[in-house]
């Protein structure tokens, strides 16, 4: 299955699809994820997904997410952009909306367990798992911060008390 760009994808019963080993496999135009755009340098490409769904040795439900693509960030030093692969591997349990989280799933870091109304959007659970992934404050290895066009360098004014300084020990 293919999702190019659409606004969502759902699936009525995300218990049922989990219990049943049912799959799906897709893309999504990084376009259309709307909740990434301020934080992306620009919007080009797509992001594979895959969901595959089972039930754990308890027979909870399990959801399996795996992400994969190219996204073109801003870099928060010099503002401009650069490559970012994109790589999430999700293990997921749903839980009915307003029904407590299971305590041993709040320690274990492997499992994340989600509140899921009747329908599950895939397409906002792949955006919220790319936010998550995402680096706080990404950033190229090496830049330099941008310049005002035009813009002379300046030495720093404190290479100016430094001369000061080493001037003034020689008294």
């Amino acid at each position: 299955m293919s999702n190019q760009g659409a606004p969502s994808r759902l699936i009525p019963d995300p218990f049922r699809f989990a219990a049943e080993g049912r799959s799906m496999v897709g893309t999504v135009a990084v376009s259309g994820l709307g909740r990434l755009a301020d934080l992306l340098y620009d919007e080009a490409g797509e992001v594979a997904y895959r969901l595959d769904g089972s039930l754990d040795a308890n027979r909870r439900p399990r959801l399996a997410l795996e992400l994969r693509g190219q996204l073109s960030l801003r870099c928060q030093r010099c503002l401009g952009g650069f490559a970012w692969d994109l790589a999430v591997d999700a293990q997921l349990q749903p839980v009915r909306s307003g029904q407590a989280i299971p305590d041993d799933e709040l320690e274990n870091d492997e499992v994340d367990a989600f509140e899921v109304d009747e329908d599950l959007d895939v397409i906002s659970l792949i955006e919220e798992e790319i936010l998550l992934a995402m680096p706080i404050a990404p950033r190229h290895d090496s830049c330099e911060p941008p310049r005002p066009e035009g813009a002379v360098d300046e030495k720093s004014p404190f290479a100016v008390l430094a001369t000061l300084r080493s001037s003034g020990s020689k008294t």
